[in-house]
């Protein structure tokens, strides 16, 4: 009993903080879409497809983050601080770069990329405005999401949490002056939440920075320490390469649903993306776990105790699910009063309140597979395997799905989403199997120690 509750107190350090920094994170966009659901359903769906594209990105900047967390989360088993040196700066280098593609895109082709997500012009064009002042986040959300992997891997979860504490607030202030032209300012609409959430961004980016630069941070170079021995390239690449590839396919798979949605109408559209704060801030509050498995799984089998990190990854699984079938009663029960929130169309209102119920039933198996996929298979660096049961899900079953229920049987948005998103159903079955047959629990090789 003892042992069962100093794991639980572990994973609480771990997760509590992680799910609070995620919520606050998703804030960003939950602020932005509660302010702009008072201009009408077309500035609703232009931001909620601007966000589409941009989550692309965000995607493929977590997958480097990822690929950072298990090799932080190894070394540290090993005790090998030049290697988690090593790592961190190498996947930093990595994710700024990638930022640089990514904001160059969104700044010189916006109307083209949304002209991919809708026909409607108004829609296009409001999309189009919020993408390119939005993609000034990408350099500083890499930076950010590098900075948070350590200071999970370090046991300093509660560092970005204060971060984002702080910007989440910036972020508040500022949304309501610039969408809604308070302090002799010209009310600026969606752009304002734009250019608000850039600001706070960077804010946040800063703060972590500021954190990670003090003296006991193990990116602190002790005199006298061993360096890290050449970076395993081929180890790497075999763990960065599948991750990238499941991100982008995933990611890609989910912008074909947003152009489904799309194409069924702005009504459609704007209902899809009225549940967006709700997916992210019940995400946010489970993520936490797939974070902690990451860690504690990476850790133990870093440090070669491989039983030990089955039976962990095991109790994660069931706190996931105990968590997820709560918060889905919470999403069921309070769903008519969330609409309430918006000033939009009624039938938009019906829609979302449909759409909610259908997520509710599936956000279990989200949850699992999130905590499963990202956090424990994962953790042995073997991620071959979650990039095939990630494209089988999407591309096999789910885009599919949702092509034959929206445009050959022609269903109701909220028939089309419940019936694509059975894909999570497959995805839950194949993580089951491949977690039990254990093939997944590896150790990474290093250099020499310290």
């Amino acid at each position: 009993m003892e042992k069962n509750s100093s794991f639980f107190k572990t994973v609480c350090a771990l997760a509590v903080p992680v799910a609070l920094q995620s919520m606050l994170q998703s804030s960003f966009s939950i602020i932005d879409q509660i302010m702009i659901g008072q201009l009408g359903s077309v500035s609703v769906a232009g931001v909620g497809l601007a966000g589409k594209f941009a989550s692309i990105y965000s995607v493929v900047v977590s997958a480097v983050g990822a690929v950072a967390g298990i090799m932080i989360s190894q070394y540290l088993g090993q005790k090998n601080r030049p290697a988690v040196r090593q790592s961190f700066y190498t996947n930093l280098l990595l994710g700024a770069g990638i930022a640089g593609i990514f904001t160059a895109l969104c700044a010189l082709f916006p109307g083209q990329i949304m002209g991919l997500y809708t026909r409607d012009p108004a829609a296009r064009e409001a999309a189009a405005a919020y993408l390119m002042i939005i993609s000034g986040t990408f350099l500083p959300m890499a930076g950010a999401t590098l900075l948070s992997t350590l200071f999970r891997c370090t046991d300093r979860p509660r560092l970005p949490l204060y971060a984002s504490m702080a910007s989440a607030v910036l972020n508040t202030g500022l949304n309501y002056v610039l969408i809604f032209g308070k302090f002799a300012l010209a009310p600026m609409g969606a752009q304002g939440a734009a250019i608000a959430t850039v600001i706070s961004q960077c804010a946040n980016f800063l703060l972590m920075l500021l954190m990670a630069l003090r003296k006991d941070s193990v990116l602190a170079k002790p005199e006298g320490s061993a360096a890290a021995a050449a970076l395993n390239w081929r180890q790497y690449l075999s763990m960065l390469l599948p991750i990238l590839v499941c991100e982008v396919v995933w990611s890609l798979g989910e912008n074909v649903y947003a152009a489904i949605y799309g194409h069924m109408g702005t009504d459609a559209s704007a209902a899809m993306t009225l549940i967006n704060p709700v997916q992210g801030l019940m995400i946010g509050a489970l993520c936490g776990l797939s974070q902690a498995a990451g860690v504690i799984t990476g850790r133990k089998l870093g440090s070669g105790e491989y039983e030990e990190a089955y039976a962990a990854s095991g109790k994660l699984i069931g706190y996931g699910a105990a968590g997820a079938a709560l918060l889905s009663a919470v999403v069921i029960l309070t769903r008519g009063f969330y609409v309430e929130i918006y000033q939009v169309e009624e039938t938009v209102k019906e829609l979302t309140r449909q759409i909610l119920l259908a997520y509710a039933l599936v956000a279990p198996f989200k949850v699992l597979n999130m905590i499963l996929g990202s956090g424990i298979i994962r953790s042995g660096g073997r991620t071959k395997y979650v990039m095939v049961i990630d494209m089988v899900g999407t591309w096999c079953f789910g885009v599919p799905l949702g092509l034959a229920s929206a445009f050959v049987l022609e269903l109701s948005i909220p028939y089309v989403y419940f019936i694509l998103s059975l894909e999570e159903c497959v995805r839950f079955g194949i993580s089951m199997v491949v977690f039990r047959r254990k093939k997944w629990m590896n150790q990474l090789a290093a250099g020499a120690a310290e």
